[in-house]
């Protein structure tokens, strides 16, 4: 059984002590892939740092985070289309819009992800896009912008049915993480009616804990425990969420 963890933020500090070993748990947990979205230009050297510890297992992505724009966005940018054309990424990762902590910058978000999607395009990369009270604001902008070829996940997808119908339409994957496991969020729902071949697997770790660790850090070896809620949902086997997600990831990364 090979699993794939699609989103997970093992450079950050929380790994820094043991990441040898929480490497070597997932692995042993069947997690063979890892896939690591960036976050600013403080973390790319970091991120690199541990795709070339683990050069068959780790594959990175490029992008400004929305929580990190600021009044130097454009330096950040300038950055990620530098980091494009120097060396080798996997997506445009991870972009998007987030209002939930601070709307101020929302109108440099909305530019930024626009630019980002241009970056994709140019690039023939898939987007990583990421979410929060602002659904409807970057679905409208991936709307809008779509054109033939434009492919991506939304990350850490935990909408309605509704929400779910507008991605599908774009032929946009859904990545689900420890939220399918919380026990009142409703993707549980969701996610029944969704084709296994629509979904990516993702930690997005150290965050986001499934039951019954939640409340602790998050670790890619916990992809299991996701891919294990989906099979139940799903009636089949874990092996075979393993093996079609993990498909699903290879087509839209490359890797």
């Amino acid at each position: 059984m090979i699993l794939t963890d699609t989103h997970t933020h093992l450079y950050l500090k929380e790994f820094t002590a043991d990441i040898d070993t929480v490497v070597s748990n997932a692995l042993d947990k069947g997690v063979k892939y890892f896939m690591l979205p960036n976050i600013d230009s403080s973390t790319v050297d970091d991120m690199n740092a541990l795709c070339k510890a683990y050069p068959d297992n780790m594959f990175p992505m490029i992008g400004l985070h929305p929580t990190s724009v600021s009044d130097r966005y454009h330096k950040e940018l300038q950055m990620v289309l530098r980091e494009l054309e120097t060396n080798k990424y996997y997506a445009v990762g991870e972009v998007g819009i987030d209002l939930y902590w601070d709307k101020s910058y929302e109108k440099e978000q909305n530019f930024c992800f626009r630019y980002q999607i241009e970056l994709a395009r140019e690039f023939k990369l898939p987007l990583v896009i990421h979410t929060r009270s602002s659904f409807d604001s970057a679905l409208d902008i991936i709307e809008e912008t779509y054109t033939d070829g434009l492919t991506g996940v939304f990350h850490c997808f935990g909408g309605t049915w509704e929400e779910a119908m507008r991605i599908r339409d774009l032929g946009f994957k859904f990545g689900i993480g420890g939220v399918v496991t919380f026990k009142n969020s409703g993707l549980d729902k969701v996610v029944d009616h969704l084709e296994l071949e629509e979904m990516l697997l993702e930690t997005d770790a150290p965050y986001l804990t499934p039951v019954p660790h939640r409340g602790q850090r998050n670790e890619s070896a916990y992809i299991s425990i996701i891919a294990e809620k989906i099979a139940h949902l799903k009636g089949v086997s874990v092996e075979e969420v393993a093996r079609i997600t993990t498909q699903n990831a290879k087509d839209l990364f490359k890797f």
